[in-house]
């Protein structure tokens, strides 16, 4: 099967950032299913003149490739509904969506691109029910899944080289998490994006987890209303598969369905809070052999359920399943139609008014990097509340005003 992959080959489409996650995971999982892939950039920007170009490309691409499954990670309106539909009435490619952060991401994006995709892969079993309440059918609840190709058996906790890593990125509270541990003279040597050891290469990432004794997992994301009141979502996060594939021993804070996955205790470990995460930590350093068996365990119940291999089977032969009931017959995608989108997605000159008001203030406050997002942030989230999926068609304001931006 011809498999196209759409997703940014880096972290954010910054290759400052290092190789994005579903690039480094999800294509070599494919290839060992023994599917020829193709890949298409979505995030990183530079690679065309806007998002028309962007979706003119990705139409052409399918045009002459001729996909049988197209695997979507969509980060926000990067491409347009209509360019979904233009695919599936001129290509016989089934349509997979494998949608990230459903916790707070179905309300402002899941729900208006759903439809457009034969399958919708969801790691929430919240959203699952959530999408058959808004009357789709299309949504399949999965997971995410560690790398078949780096799985490698635990080392002893005397063999290895640090007492406790974080490898991820800095935002939400993480450098609470860290910080808080150091006052409680806790070290943690900690990898990747605003961290001063930096983003590590892919290929060190399993290194370092197996060779810590413990590995941390933060499972907080953004906020959510839950009873009328905003909290902070808590996430299974893919690094609760990474570490225990690689061979190293997982303490995570404790996530909605966690146990679903993992015996708790016994093939990971969970905390809750800050006191409750120092004293797990010190007792596994305390305890080795305790901590070498947790490791052990995890480590065999990641390699004989957690694959990517593993999920993508169920998700392929699903999304087939549903094709074929689908079916229609290929035709030549309509590339006049699209010329005809993509004039309506030039701005006009009220858009470039609106940009000017949103961009002044927000630059005044927090300069011009920051300040140019905070706007595009700000029209985004007014849009998705207000004009629902039109946010993610071809006309929407903060894509046609903000590409370099968003």
């Amino acid at each position: 099967m011809k498999v196209l992959c759409v997703f940014g080959q880096h972290n954010y489409g910054d290759p400052e950032r290092g190789l994005g996650y579903e690039y480094s995971n999800f294509i070599p999982a494919l290839k060992n299913l023994g599917h020829e892939v193709l890949f298409f950039e979505s995030l990183n920007k530079s690679c065309y003149n806007d998002y028309a170009d962007m979706n003119r490309q990705l139409l052409q691409t399918v045009q002459t490739e001729k996909p049988d499954l197209i695997f979507f990670v969509l980060m926000t309106y990067e491409i347009w509904l209509e360019t979904l539909d233009l695919i599936r009435k001129g290509s016989a490619a089934a349509l997979i969506h494998w949608a990230t952060d459903d916790s707070w991401k179905y309300e402002q994006f899941s729900r208006f691109m759903a439809p457009s995709f034969d399958l919708y892969a969801t790691t929430y079993s919240s959203a699952v029910d959530k999408a058959v309440a808004d009357d789709m059918d299309n949504f399949m609840l999965t997971q995410w899944a560690a790398d078949s190709e780096r799985m490698v058996p635990p080392l002893k906790a005397k063999e290895c080289l640090y007492e406790v890593s974080f490898v991820g990125s800095t935002y939400g509270n993480r450098e609470k998490w860290v910080e808080g541990l150091k006052q409680r003279g806790i070290q943690v040597e900690a990898f990747g994006y605003g961290w001063p050891n930096g983003p590590v290469p892919v290929e060190d990432i399993a290194r370092i987890m197996r060779g810590s004794k413990i590995s941390l997992n933060f499972g907080d994301s953004d906020m959510v209303i839950q009873g009328g009141k905003a909290v902070r979502s808590r996430q299974i996060k893919a690094r609760v598969f990474e570490v225990t594939g690689a061979g190293g021993l997982l303490v995570t804070e404790m996530a909605e369905d966690i146990d679903k996955f993992y015996l708790l205790g016994k093939e990971i470990v969970v905390f809750e809070g800050e006191d409750d995460l120092a004293k797990e930590i010190n007792y596994l350093l305390s305890h080795p052999d305790k901590r070498d068996a947790i490791a052990q365990a995890g480590y065999a119940r990641a390699k004989a359920e957690h694959s990517y291999e593993i999920r993508f089977s169920r998700l392929i032969e699903k999304v087939m399943e549903r094709k074929g009931v689908t079916y229609v017959a290929s035709k030549d995608i309509d590339l006049e139609s699209f010329e005809v989108l993509a004039k309506s997605h030039r701005p006009h000159t009220l858009l470039f008014l609106l940009k000017f008001l949103l961009l002044l203030p927000c630059m005044l406050i927090w300069g011009k990097e920051r300040g140019g997002r905070a706007a595009r942030r700000l029209l985004f989230e007014f849009s998705w509340r207000y004009l629902g999926k039109k946010t993610y068609s071809a006309t929407n304001w903060a894509g046609r005003i903000f590409y370099k931006q968003s």
